[in-house]
């Protein structure tokens, strides 16, 4: 009797165990494969916030893995020798799922490593800067996710709401950039009924305005202020565009659109907000401008040129062309793939790096794909020397090399506005791998 009741009992533990154990086997092989291929093409440094795992602390329940929303399309986390490990950094955007749901508190969340420094600057936990009134939120905090940009933009305006002193003539807050963030926060002030104002110089969306036609921009729902939880999945710029534009008509929020900050001024206790057209008195400021600022250029002969651009907005335009890409990031390889795929062009990308370490695996893929079929050509560890009318000299580990060019695309990121956040006071400093 005793026998049957551990046959009974015992053998499905048992074979609970083993079908764990085998689960677990085959997870910690593919994490080790991931792992291996990423460090072999030198797929190493974050490209955003990221997670840094305490092997002290982790007990390998796996619930960050599962709960990474980049998951199972990119191995971001993986298991090995029984602990949780961030397997493939650039493939990580941000989410900070990880960390909500580790139960021993072994993930922390940082910006930058030791080996590549990120300039943000110096926030309160209420998105305050190191001068009292002004706010940030978004990319230029370090949050380029959409999701966290649109929450970081509530909770900012939040702080400002509860902090807020009455005067009828000044103005509560200004809200300058119409992003993510901006956009929350405009949302955020209007449900509040704020006194605000919100500035933008471009159109609505801020960077996203600027992405490439048909780029996926969002993988995981966000909460929206006066909407509530959005479900996109696998979004387009096009479609995120269209609906925030809905938004805004049926909420009635203003934007005063084509309108650029020039100076902010402390004024009394308050600050003068000043544009090209007018000046407004307010109590707060937040920013939500993004980090891109001034694009980075190449600084060789030809660079003024009118063929020579910052960002692709329609890869159409340059149907039939030979197109010269600059850049190692997401939005160059975005680029390169989006013109070589039109199949009447040929494309040159070129890279100063050994490896696209910064760039998502899915237009890593493109780009070879692209290369395979022949209408692309990259350039691993080369730079551009010069820019001609017809052609283009490109530097490749020494050698100068001549390639027929109609149109040159310089995707190499952009400039920190440090100098507008200096003249403010605003204090910057560089993360090393620290939160």
């Amino acid at each position: 009797m005793e026998i049957l009741t551990y046959l009974i009992y015992g053998l499905p533990i048992v074979a609970l165990f083993v079908w764990f154990g085998r689960k677990r086997g085959r997870l910690e092989r593919r994490s080790t494969e991931a792992h291996r291929s990423n460090l072999e093409a030198g797929l190493v440094e974050p490209v955003s916030l990221h997670p840094v795992i305490d092997p002290s602390r982790c007990i390998g329940c796996g619930n960050c893995i599962r709960a990474c929303p980049e998951q199972p399309e990119h191995h971001v986390l993986g298991l090995i020798d029984g602990r949780a490990q961030l397997i493939g950094p650039t493939d990580c955007i941000g989410h900070g799922a990880c960390k909500a749901v580790c139960p021993v508190n072994a993930i922390t969340l940082v910006f930058g490593s030791e080996r590549r420094g990120v300039d943000l600057p110096v926030l309160s936990p209420r998105f305050e800067t190191s001068v009292p009134g002004i706010f940030v939120a978004g990319e230029l905090g370090g949050m380029g996710l959409i999701r966290n940009a649109l929450e970081q933009g509530r909770q900012a305006v939040e702080a400002i709401y509860a902090a807020r002193r009455g005067n009828g003539k000044t103005l509560d807050l200004v809200i300058v950039g119409a992003g993510p963030a901006g956009f929350s926060a405009s949302l955020t002030s209007l449900a509040r009924k704020m006194r605000a104002v919100t500035l933008e110089q471009e159109m609505l969306g801020g960077a996203v305005f600027q992405y490439p036609r048909g780029k996926l921009v969002m993988t995981s729902p966000a909460q929206i202020p006066l909407v509530g939880k959005i479900k996109f999945k696998e979004t387009s710029k096009e479609q995120l565009l269209e609906f925030w534009r809905d938004v805004e008509k049926k909420t009635g929020v203003r934007i005063n659109y084509r309108e650029r900050v020039d100076t902010v001024e402390r004024s009394g206790d308050g600050f003068i907000v000043r544009t090209p057209t007018a000046e407004y008195q307010t109590r707060s400021v937040l920013l939500s401008i993004g980090r891109r600022g001034t694009p980075r250029k190449l600084g060789v002969p030809g660079e003024e040129m009118s063929k020579v651009v910052y960002r692709l907005i329609d890869p159409v335009q340059y149907s039939g062309q030979r197109v010269l890409v600059v850049g190692g990031g997401d939005s160059a390889l975005e680029a390169a793939a989006s013109i070589a795929e039109l199949g009447d062009t040929h494309v040159v990308l070129s890279h100063r790096g050994d490896a696209f370490d910064r760039a998502k695996q899915r237009n890593r893929e493109r780009v070879q794909a692209a290369a395979k079929a022949g209408s692309l050509e990259v350039l691993m560890k080369s730079k551009v020397a010069e820019i001609e009318r017809d052609r283009v000299r490109i530097d490749c580990s020494g050698t100068v090399k001549d390639f027929a060019n109609d149109a040159v695309i310089v995707n190499i990121g952009g400039v920190l506005p440090t100098d507008f956040l200096k003249r403010i006071g605003i204090h910057v400093e560089t993360k090393y791998g620290t939160a």
